[in-house]
């Protein structure tokens, strides 16, 4: 073990953020991804979600540095400390609220200060260094001084660094596979619908539709149950649109008391304000807040069909909306839509068509749950030096 460094000793480079967020281009005009805040989760780079950004905005955005692959991007506001990796092959810009680290591999291998800073410790430290009244904000200066443990030896840390980051690679590739698949359903669905009228049924003829609530969070009694309890960022953060597992769960009075029913494995969840059309399938019996639009089909077999036809549908649900301070869907506006219905047994056959598609997605995602939080178990351990790499390798080994 070393002397105790900062985190400015160990890297080539550490640059801040223009402090503002880089205008986003047509498709056609993409050179680059812009990454911010919203774009870092799980301690990775989620460029399905990042904005896209032309040869001259990349150009004007880097001019500090050019993010290459195995930088780090830290994130200092909103939240503060969400840690990604730049992976191989992809343009990228620093969005809002972001700082750049480039490891200096004599020193520190980038793999291994990715997980560091993604430990207890390093979070801990980050957001007690974090000012604001209402909002922690991190700045780059903070960065800088922050304050790093003794480092092991570099082969130490390229173990560490490679061991964890097999289990990111597993979580990765399921990722892909889950979004492939999704991709193929929704090609699918397009095929078969794309000619169709819109039927004299509404969304609100065809299926039941609901909407959440929350428990007084002043209430113990209502808090820390075995009832799944989603709210608009469990959704927003899946890496695919199934739902296994919820941050916050409620109990039984809890339940009764939030003015959310519990909705059953196959229920459809939509959010309809701010983030307008995020999807989630449970897995689970799960109740929701008040941000959802909760879809049940009157007829099972409709389900994969109203859920394509809702996620092919954004665009308009978002020309829907409206409020003054924060555009919302209504309930109401939702259920009056029309809808595209084929005969019944052209439905049965695209739901047999997609159904092992959508099964093979949500398998991969609770598999890569599983690993996760493998990885979050041990990376603590070899941090702290509490288990040996030739322990935590085994661990590995069994998950994959």
């Amino acid at each position: 073990m070393g002397e105790v460094v900062t985190l400015d000793d160990v890297c080539e480079l550490i640059v801040d953020c223009k402090n503002r967020t880089p205008p986003e281009c047509p498709a056609e005009e993409a050179y680059g991804f812009a990454v911010g805040t919203p774009n870092i989760r799980d301690g990775r780079i989620v460029l399905e979600s990042a904005k896209r950004v032309n040869r001259e905005t990349f150009a004007t955005w880097t001019a500090r540095a050019v993010p290459q692959a195995g930088d780090l991007i830290v994130t200092r506001k909103g939240p503060v400390g969400r840690v990604g990796i730049i992976p191989e092959g992809v343009k990228i810009c620093l969005g809002a609220r972001t700082v750049l680290l480039r490891a200096n591999a004599e020193i520190v291998h980038p793999r291994f200060l990715h997980y560091l800073l993604m430990g207890p410790d390093m979070q801990h430290a980050m957001h007690a260094l974090s000012g604001g009244s209402t909002v922690l904000n991190l700045k780059a200066e903070d960065v800088r001084n922050l304050k790093l443990p003794p480092l092991p030896s570099l082969m130490q840390q390229r173990m560490i660094g490679e061991l964890l980051g097999a289990l990111d690679d597993k979580i990765a590739a399921n990722e892909r596979i889950a979004r492939t698949s999704l991709d193929l359903a929704d090609a699918h669905f397009e095929l078969v619908a794309r000619n169709l009228a819109y039927s004299s049924e509404t969304f609100g003829t065809v299926a039941d539709v609901f909407g959440g609530g929350t428990p007084r969070t002043s209430e113990p009694a209502y808090w820390d149950g075995p009832i799944a309890w989603a709210t608009v960022s469990d959704v927003t953060g899946l890496s695919g649109p199934y739902l296994f597992t919820t941050a916050r769960k409620i109990t039984e009075k809890g339940l009764a008391e939030c003015g959310s029913q519990l909705y059953p494995p196959g229920s459809i969840f939509m959010t309809p304000r701010a983030t307008i059309g995020a999807f989630a399938v449970p897995q689970v019996p799960t109740a929701v807040s008040h941000g959802f639009i909760v879809v049940i089909p009157r007829q099972p077999e409709m389900r994969w069909w109203l859920f394509h036809e809702m996620r092919s549908r954004v665009d308009e649900m978002r020309s829907l909306a409206n409020g003054s301070v924060l555009l919302g869907l209504s309930r109401e506006d939702f259920k009056a839509m029309r809808v595209r219905l084929a005969e019944p047994d052209v439905i049965a056959r695209f739901s047999a068509q997609v159904d092992p598609l959508h099964k093979r997605a949500a398998k991969c995602v609770e598999e890569s749950y599983v690993l996760a939080e493998l990885r979050d178990t041990l990376l603590p351990k070899l941090m702290s030096d509490e288990i040996r790499v030739r322990d935590a390798e085994k661990a590995v080994e069994e998950a994959l």
